[in-house]
């Protein structure tokens, strides 16, 4: 019977396999370096944390297959609008948790012979795939959703506005009119367009032969 260690990395093994057939958005290299990753952080116990020095266990597979993805799956489900802008936050937070895992990483030393998890050589490996997947999401997000990173970073600015500064609640009022108008605009506007869809599918529904 396999460990509980290997059975981990072939389920994340077989995983990686069925989404390069469904996908083919992702390239092979890709695909393999995530491979090597899993197996990496899978299989040693020394990767050390902000707060810690080193983990002293594994992640055992109940915590790690425990239902509760990191990233939330029902905004995938919304408006092609929403499903962008949602993605486009994913990328930014990979780019920020790549980073800190590199961070994490041991510091480089020279090259030994041997590459055990965990040892000097394995660690250049790790960051160099590491690095490698940071530059594919990086290229993804610049290419495509530029539009929606600057929009991300507008909407993460509303929330550093100095809620206590005068001159900003002075401002904020003399602005509020013309925001309030295109706001409530864009709600009518929003409330027609399902109008019209729904209008549109009674019509098909209409023109529909009946079945026979």
């Amino acid at each position: 019977m396999l460990p509980s260690a290997a059975r981990t990395v072939v389920c994340l093994s077989l995983c990686l396999c069925v989404c390069q057939v469904r996908g083919s958005h992702i390239p092979s290299k890709m695909n393999r370096t995530l491979q090597n990753l899993l197996q990496y952080y899978v299989s040693t116990n020394t990767a050390s944390t902000a707060s810690t020095t080193a983990a002293d266990s594994k992640i055992p597979p109940k915590d790690r297959f425990s239902g509760k993805p990191v990233f939330a799956r029902e905004p995938l489900y919304s408006r092609m609008e929403i499903k962008h802008l949602f993605m486009s936050s994913v990328l930014e937070t990979y780019e920020k948790l790549i980073g800190q895992m590199l961070k994490q990483l041991p510091t480089p030393t020279p090259l030994t012979a041997t590459a055990t998890p965990g040892s000097p050589s394995k660690g250049v490996e790790v960051r160099a795939e590491l690095n490698y997947l940071l530059h594919k999401i990086q290229d993804l997000r610049k290419h495509r959703y530029q539009e929606q990173s600057e929009l991300v970073q507008r909407l993460q600015s509303l929330g550093r506005i100095q809620m206590d500064n005068f001159v900003v609640q002075s401002k904020a009022l003399w602005e509020l009119p013309w925001l309030y108008e295109q706001a409530s605009s864009l709600s009518n506007e929003v409330k027609m367009q399902r109008r019209r869809r729904r209008r549109r599918r009674q019509a098909q529904r209409v023109k529909a032969p009946p079945r026979v």
